[in-house]
């Protein structure tokens, strides 16, 4: 039987008695996804708690203060790698490019006499070990700035801090080796 051109609107069900309805199987937005962590809403503005943190993975939740430093230690060094990456993919990008072949050409000189000219080439192509290499640098360093992104997302302020002095120290200890400051690739971190 089909009630979809019925109009529902003057039923009232609130003379009914809802006390031996059993909602614990429904599964809505905000329940079934977290495992241990039903109906936990997601912080939607900073805070600087340190308990049922879930951060990235169920398997990765803060309780203690413990686990909070452990946590901000590691985002840390993430995010000090995610910038070395960054150099890194930069390093290997000009050491391709500086791959010269050099081809000596005869061209006719003054009064039609050969004259030897050395031609310098340089290229990359598609379907070559280094740029299958930078391809693959390029989707990890999309993953760890997205995993990063997500970090901050959690609006903890701690892990904020950790991603944000990580950053620091990554660019610290390896941004002098940049040649291009201004970086184009960059997707949210």
């Amino acid at each position: 039987m089909d009630h979809s051109n019925m109009d529902h609107s003057n039923m009232d069900h609130s003379n009914m008695d809802h006390s031996n309805m059993d909602h614990g199987s429904m599964m809505g937005a905000e329940s079934g996804s977290h495992g241990d962590h039903l109906g936990m809403m997601m912080q939607m503005s900073f805070y600087f708690g340190y308990t049922d943190v879930v951060v990235l993975f169920d398997g990765w939740v803060i309780n203690d203060i413990g686990s909070l430093v452990g946590s901000m230690v590691g985002i840390c060094i993430i995010a000090a790698l995610y910038e070395g990456l960054k150099v890194f993919r930069e390093h290997l990008l000009r050491k391709s490019m500086v791959t010269v072949s050099y081809h000596s050409v005869a061209v006719p000189g003054p009064e039609n006499l050969p004259v030897v000219e050395t031609q310098k080439t340089t290229g990359s192509r598609i379907l070559s070990s280094a740029h299958l290499i930078q391809t693959l640098l390029h989707v990890l360093q999309i993953v760890v700035s997205y995993f990063l992104m997500l970090v901050f997302m959690t609006y903890n302020v701690w892990l904020c801090i950790a991603v944000a002095i990580g950053a620091g120290i990554g660019y610290f200890s390896f941004g002098w080796k940049r040649a291009i400051v201004i970086d184009i690739n960059e997707h949210c971190h």
